[in-house]
């Protein structure tokens, strides 16, 4: 099992509120912090449901749970979460866990193509054996494309600048390193506009458009409110503003119910569906002194309306 600091781990637990004959998804397993900690906290009769795209977290899932028969693994989107739970013979859940982003194992692993500081293959995608990677995009992406992606995804302002030179730079060679799309990166952007390296925006943004992870997202929740038992929880760690925007603005929306503002209505009557719990959570200074990647956290929670 490789080394990853599960980020706001006790906090995420601790939210789900775990009891006895409870039934749990963690939609993200990674390297299972958080699926560990919810089957420490289980009894004998609650079930837990892993889920991740990664075929190297479903490896080490299997191995980790081999003897726990409570623990059902699926290899998979957690956008698919109602087939996964159907499949498993599980309706309802009185815990929804989403970590979102990146692991540590897989920015770690050169050959997976997702970090701009180590030169291995440009994949970036979370499973290698769907979709096209990353480096295919870029050979056939048209520059609008390329721009309208950076842009959306990675709120980057030299977006039109990078995606000239990757046009420019891939009618003679091949970009399909990360340190080769680093260089053109760095090439395109004519100074530095924080501590942040250049090339940061264009890898998150790129990574978010290879494996759909927005939509995939918009997807789960979209089923949460159907998935979870009166007085279930869902909790949400994001790692930038567009996933927590949308996260944000979801339990929002369940929480005012669907009718129009000012209609003369009871408060009583208004449908919500989900209440938000407390206010949203970041790691403590200790955390991120241990592990800097946990520096942009943010974590919500909210729990079905009976």
């Amino acid at each position: 099992m490789l080394d990853h600091d599960t980020v706001l781990m006790q906090e995420a637990v601790d939210a789900l509120l775990i009891k006895p004959n409870g039934t749990y998804v963690d939609c993200t397993y990674g390297r299972g912090g958080h699926s560990q900690a919810i089957a420490d906290k289980m009894d004998a009769e609650s079930r837990l449901l892993v889920i991740d795209k990664d075929p190297d977290a479903i490896f080490d899932a299997k191995q980790r749970f081999s003897q726990d028969e409570r623990v059902t693994i699926v290899h998979g989107s957690f956008g698919q979460i109602v087939k996964h739970a159907y499949a498993s013979s599980m309706e309802k859940f009185d815990g929804v866990l989403l970590d979102l982003g990146v692991s540590s194992p897989q920015l770690n692993s050169a050959l997976r193509g997702f970090s701009f500081s180590k030169d291995g293959p440009l994949d970036m995608r979370m499973n290698s054996a769907e979709g096209i990677s990353a480096s295919d995009w870029i050979e056939q992406a048209p520059e609008s494309e390329i721009i309208s992606v950076l842009r959306k995804y990675g709120e980057e302002r030299f977006a039109r600048r990078i995606a000239r030179k990757i046009i420019e730079v891939r009618r003679d060679q091949k970009i399909d390193r990360t340190k080769s799309l680093v260089r053109v990166i760095e090439s395109a952007v004519p100074y530095r506009v924080s501590r942040k390296h250049p090339a940061t925006r264009s890898f998150q943004a790129i990574r978010i458009h290879i494996n759909n992870e927005l939509e995939e997202l918009k997807l789960c929740l979209s089923h949460i409110v159907t998935l979870l038992a009166n007085g279930g929880r869902l909790v949400v760690i994001s790692f930038h503003s567009l996933e927590d925007r949308i996260v944000k603005q979801f339990i929002r929306e369940m929480e005012i119910g669907s009718l129009p503002a000012r209609l003369p209505i009871r408060d009583e009557e208004v449908d919500r569906r989900l209440r938000s719990i407390g206010k949203p959570s970041r790691p403590s200074q200790e955390e991120i002194l241990g592990n800097n990647r946990a520096r942009s956290a943010i974590m919500r929670v909210a729990e079905r309306m009976v």
